[in-house]
């Protein structure tokens, strides 16, 4: 079912576009992945679709029926590793919990429901082990992964990362990408993740957007699909500029 669909989308930062003309899908329970160089406005075509971002022009509409609960609840994992330094306070256990907060309300009493829900996190992640200590004694890789379970935590319908598995070595970063197929196939996730590993990544995709600099000097954005079945034919052909 159709999520999200931004249509003739415009917007940039200042007075400068950096996309142009953009019109994309985006579908509930699918694994997208979106790739590019530098400065090919992939976290902003992200936020776009999302309705984070309001376009200078052109229109972005968010399909509510396509939701559990008919209310977009957003996983985000930024790239923001550098920022848990090594002064940085709080426990494992404490930023993933965290991640349960909205989900409680001024009332609602921290319960074991709630507890379970961590736990689970933290082992689907590999990190449940590490849960007594310091974010900021952890490798750049925990950290991600501890990200991920923060995320995991707050039960998104959908899940947005930005370069999730910076830090990971070759078989964390597999297990991560099984851990979110499963989250898409078994749970009706919507999963979308920036990411320069698409050789890595591409088999457990559904779809690819693609960002490529042509002769021209303008951005391409080319939409594939590796599922022909459910989403047809490669389609949707936009431009933009670079950042």
């Amino acid at each position: 079912m159709l999520l999200s669909s931004m249509r003739n989308v415009v917007y940039g930062y200042s007075d400068v576009p950096v996309v142009e003309q953009l019109s994309l899908d985006m579908f509930q329970g699918e694994f997208l992945g979106i790739t590019g160089p530098n400065g090919a406005a992939k976290t902003t075509v992200l936020k776009l679709m999302l309705g984070l971002l309001k376009p200078w022009s052109g229109t972005v509409t968010l399909n509510d029926s396509a939701l559990q609960g008919g209310k977009l609840e957003i996983g985000y994992v930024p790239q923001t590793v550098a920022s848990f330094n090594s002064g940085f306070p709080s426990k494992v256990i404490e930023l993933v919990r965290s991640g349960c907060y909205a989900r409680l309300g001024l009332f609602r009493k921290w319960n074991a429901e709630q507890e379970a829900i961590v736990e689970q996190s933290l082992k689907q992640v590999g990190m449940w082990d590490y849960r007594r200590r310091k974010i900021g004694e952890l490798s750049g890789g925990q950290k991600q992964r501890v990200c991920i379970a923060r995320a995991l935590a707050q039960r998104p319908n959908v899940l947005i990362l930005d370069e999730p598995t910076t830090g990971m070595d070759q078989q964390s970063r597999r297990g991560f990408y099984q851990l979110m197929r499963h989250y898409v196939s078994s749970h009706g996730m919507t999963v979308v993740m920036v990411t320069h590993g698409l050789d890595e990544a591409s088999e457990f995709l559904d779809r690819v957007i693609q960002l490529e600099r042509k002769e021209s000097e303008v951005w391409q954005c080319l939409t594939t699909s590796s599922c022909s079945v459910r989403f047809g034919q490669e389609a949707l052909l936009a431009s933009s500029h670079p950042s």
